[in-house]
């Protein structure tokens, strides 16, 4: 029996720079844009829905996200990069993600793996650092735990660490691989601790 891996490719988004669309009003709404707003403060976020929580207005009126009462409509796409679909309505999730496919845009449906291009995983951020963390959209709770543990394991202070060394890689000469070269060798006893 061959082992299942994870294949997807991580990547790190300017969503300052991009335009993201969340379908939905409600809980998962919420907590999608909780997480986005957690990683990336300064997203460009529009919100659509023919209503919304209380507590999905407050957290979308804290960041200056862009909400529309209305039902979903294709129109809504229209200058965006990245879509998330929430709605309780599996017809209309579904109906996002076609829409999406038809435009090249990339799309996660909430809890619905087949209709994802990409999936929102467990995100670590201390400073510069931050680390992504993917199930394969397996499994949430995996990710969860996995977040809580590096949150914990990794210190508060690792952004100086950070800083210390893109000062000093600023002061080497020579081209990137002589760059990359002795910052390999001067972070090699950090491995062996």
């Amino acid at each position: 029996m061959r082992e299942e891996r994870n294949n997807l490719y991580p990547i790190f988004l300017k969503t300052s720079e991009l335009q993201v669309l969340i379908v939905g009003g409600g809980f998962v709404a919420e907590e999608k844009l909780h997480f986005l707003l957690k990683s990336s403060p300064d997203a460009k976020v529009t919100m659509v829905a023919p209503m919304y929580r209380e507590a999905t207005v407050a957290l979308a009126n804290s960041a200056n996200v862009v909400q529309i009462e209305a039902a979903y409509d294709a129109q809504f796409l229209e200058g965006k990069h990245l879509v998330i679909a929430t709605t309780d309505i599996p017809e209309v999730n579904e109906e996002v993600y076609w829409d999406c496919k038809q435009r090249n845009l990339l799309v996660n449906v909430a809890d619905n793996p087949p209709y994802c291009d990409f999936y929102m995983g467990g995100i670590v951020t201390k400073g510069n650092v931050k680390v992504a963390i993917s199930t394969n959209g397996k499994s949430p709770t995996t990710a969860k735990r996995l977040r809580q543990f590096f949150e914990a394991i990794l210190p508060e202070d690792i952004n100086k660490l950070v800083q210390n060394l893109n000062t000093y890689r600023n002061t080497i000469q020579g081209n990137f691989a002589k760059k990359v070269q002795t910052l390999n060798k001067l972070t090699e006893s950090l491995a062996k601790n």
